[in-house]
Parts: structure tokens; C-alpha cells; sequence
């Protein structure tokens, strides 16, 4: 096989294209090919197919492709322009290369694959281009992605928040919580954060909106309750969210009991802050013992920690009249413990009981939001941060989207 034959399968060139001129440069470690058109070819309009004779051609352009073992490989190319009578004079498309950029299809789908295995530094060292180049792939990535997704209903949602930078900085993060992908990155977590997103709903996306998880954050709620059809019922405060207010209150307790037995020299609870914060069926074998006896010893964090776990049990029950009178129990119980702390996250889960037993109906948490979370801030820190906010979103949804990145 001739090297004009290798290349033109290589590069999957077929008629009218074929491959002009192979150059090999050692010295530069690279291969450059021309590619030309036989004469007398017609080309589709980009914008309505109509075949149309050549009428000029645009400048030489070069594209990356593949490399040619360990040599960089570039394709050249006079672009031929078609004079439209509806739209002008355009550019045809090339059948290797999307319109404007620098990288063939092949390389791009390297590309992509490479920048989701690593983070951007590393990519640009594997493949050889810049850190720019490589930024712009994943963003055009992105935008064909999202431009293809289809507009379908998610019948589950997670909304959460994600620190984007230090100065309280945030984003509000819609996750489908059925396919474990990232929807919307908002800026900011108001209101109006949460708002932009259902604004871009169609009416029955919204209507088939079936639950939303989330935390007790105030403009989320108003939010939802704004856009949502029926978000009364709709809304579910994230378990997790609610015993991580519990666990902060035993270990206020906790605080304030050590500082008190300190003030007389008894030690009994120092080094025991994280024992307190495990729950029942999570506490390591090693201090089994420990925590047993600490127990038994009649401590005020003892009664917080197990008012805390007898909480969980709410979760357990399938019907919501059943949970609701196992939270009046409950309530009765942790309000008359005399411990301030305590009483106080009661006050708060009472004022939003209602939306915490819709887990009886809709048995959906955050966790899926919470994981995703995890892995954006993985990205975060592999990335050492981001000071471009967008540059940020951009790489949530190029990992997190679920998102038909390569070109076609």
C-alpha cells in the first residue's frame, strides 16, 4: 500500500476527497497531509442540503488528527464555498472536522475520553496541546451535549448546593436522581437560583414532576412551591439533612457536658466527640467497649445520642399516619429531655414535619445528590479549583451530565 493510499484510509477520506501531498518532517516529529477535491464536485448547502458547483475557496485550514505513531499528524485543506441563493456564500462542511474547529472527529473523541480520565493538565501533556485546546474541546463537548439532550421528564429530582469558591460562593445543583446526572448548575442558591430551572421546563415536564428532595433551605422551598404543580406534597427534606441536624445537637450537648465535667477534673468524655457522632449499627468493634461503658454512665450526651437514634426509625414506616404518630412520641420525648439542643432541632423538624413524612410516599433522599457532589468536588480539587466560575460548571457537566459528548 503507497502512503497516499495509507493516509486516505487513515484518515477515512472518501470522494471527492483524496490525499494530495504527504510531507514528513523529522526533525519536528510530525506529518503533515494536504487533502484536495476533484474538480467539478458539487456540495450540499450546510443549511438546506440543496447541491450546489463550487464557487470559491476559503483559506488553507490545518486540523489535529491522530498521531501517526509517535508523530503528530495534521491534515490540510482548502475548504470549498457554495454561493446559496437563499443563504449566501458559506462554507461547505468537511466530512472529517466539524464547522470550525481545529481537531478532526477522531481526535476529538480521544480527546474527550483522555480529559474524562484525567484532569485538564494531564490531558494536555497525554495529547500533546494546550491547556486552551484542551478546554475548548470540553466545553464544545458540553454544548453538543446539552444541545442534543432530549427535553424528557424526570420524574425525581435532587436539588443541593455546592461551594464553588471561597466567599460564600455557591451553586445550586439539580440532580436526576433516577439516573444518578447532573440537570442544571444554577449560580448562587436563591430563590431565583431554583426558579431559572423550572422557568425552563415545558408545562408537562413540570406537571410530571412527581417528587423533590432537598434540604430545609427556605428559598428552595419558595422555589419549588412557586413553579412546581402540587409541590405541597411533592417535597421531601432529605433524611440525611434532618439527622445531620440531630448529630450536630448531641454534640452541642456534648460541648457543654466535657466543659462542665472539665471545670472538676473528670475526663470521662475527653476523646469521645466521635464516638458520639456514629450511630447504632456503624461503631467500630475496637470501641464497642468504650462506648458501652460511656453509656452506661448516665451522661446527658448518653440521652441526646439516643433520642438521636430512636429518630431514624421514623424512616421505617410505609404509611404516614403510622410515622405521624411515632413522631408525636418522638417529639413528646425529646421536648421534656431538658436538653436545649435537643428541644431545638425538635422545634425545627415539627415546623416541617409535614414534608419530612412525604419520604412515607415518595421514599426518595438526597444521597444520589450527595454522591454527585462528592465527585464534583473530586474534580474540584484534581482541577486545585477553579477562579472561572463557568470554566467550573463546564466540568460538572462534562462528568456529571450524563451528556452525549463526541462529535459525530
Amino acid at each position: 500500500m503507497q502512503d497516499h493510499e495509507l493516509y486516505q484510509y487513515l484518515l477515512g477520506l472518501k470522494t471527492p476527497w483524496t490525499v494530495a501531498r504527504i510531507e514528513l518532517n523529522a526533525k519536528e516529529r510530525k506529518v503533515d497531509v494536504w487533502a484536495e477535491h476533484s474538480s467539478g464536485a458539487s456540495w450540499p448547502c450546510p443549511e438546506c442540503e440543496k447541491a450546489l458547483p463550487l464557487y470559491d475557496h476559503a483559506e488553507e485550514r490545518v486540523w489535529r488528527h491522530l498521531d501517526s505513531c509517535q508523530y503528530k499528524t495534521f491534515l490540510h485543506a482548502r475548504i470549498p464555498r457554495v454561493a446559496c441563493p437563499e443563504h449566501g456564500v458559506l462554507q461547505a462542511r468537511v466530512p472529517w472536522a466539524e464547522p470550525r474547529s481545529r481537531f478532526t472527529l477522531l481526535f476529538e473523541r480521544l480527546a474527550i475520553d483522555v480529559l474524562g480520565e484525567c484532569d485538564v493538565t494531564g490531558a494536555t501533556r497525554i495529547l500533546g496541546i494546550s491547556w486552551d485546546e484542551a478546554w475548548h474541546i470540553m466545553e464544545a463537548a458540553v454544548r453538543r451535549g446539552r444541545a442534543r439532550k432530549a427535553r424528557t421528564v424526570v420524574r425525581e429530582i435532587g436539588v443541593d448546593e455546592k461551594s464553588a469558591a471561597k466567599g460564600h460562593k455557591y451553586l445550586t445543583l439539580v440532580c436526576d436522581l433516577e439516573r444518578g446526572v447532573i440537570e442544571y448548575i444554577g449560580d448562587g442558591r436563591r430563590q431565583e437560583s431554583l426558579e431559572e430551572y423550572y422557568a425552563g421546563l415545558k408545562p408537562e415536564q413540570l406537571k410530571g414532576i412527581e417528587a423533590v428532595a432537598m434540604d430545609m433551605w427556605e428559598p428552595y422551598i419558595q422555589a419549588t412551591l412557586a413553579k412546581v404543580p402540587e409541590a405541597a406534597g411533592k417535597i421531601v427534606f432529605d433524611r440525611f439533612h434532618v439527622m445531620g441536624h440531630m448529630g450536630k445537637a448531641v454534640d452541642d450537648v456534648r460541648k457543654a457536658e466535657h466543659k462542665a465535667l472539665m471545670e472538676e477534673g473528670d475526663e470521662t468524655l475527653k476523646g469521645s466527640k466521635y464516638l458520639w457522632l456514629y450511630s447504632g449499627g456503624n461503631m467500630p468493634e475496637s470501641r464497642e467497649a468504650e462506648f458501652a461503658q460511656l453509656k452506661e454512665q448516665g451522661l446527658k450526651v448518653g440521652r441526646a445520642w439516643t433520642i438521636k437514634e430512636a429518630l431514624r426509625e421514623l424512616w421505617n414506616y410505609w404509611y404516614t399516619e403510622s410515622a405521624r404518630k411515632f413522631w408525636k412520641r418522638w417529639y413528646f420525648w425529646a421536648t421534656h429531655s431538658r436538653l436545649t439542643p435537643v428541644i431545638d432541632v425538635a422545634g425545627l423538624i415539627r415546623r416541617h414535619i409535614e414534608n419530612i413524612l412525604t419520604y412515607c410516599r415518595h421514599r426518595i433522599t438526597n444521597a444520589v445528590s450527595e454522591g454527585l457532589n462528592c465527585k464534583i468536588q473530586g474534580i474540584k480539587k484534581m482541577a486545585c479549583g477553579f477562579r472561572n466560575q463557568d470554566n467550573f460548571k463546564t466540568a460538572i457537566y462534562f462528568h456529571c451530565g450524563g451528556l452525549d459528548l463526541y462529535p459525530c
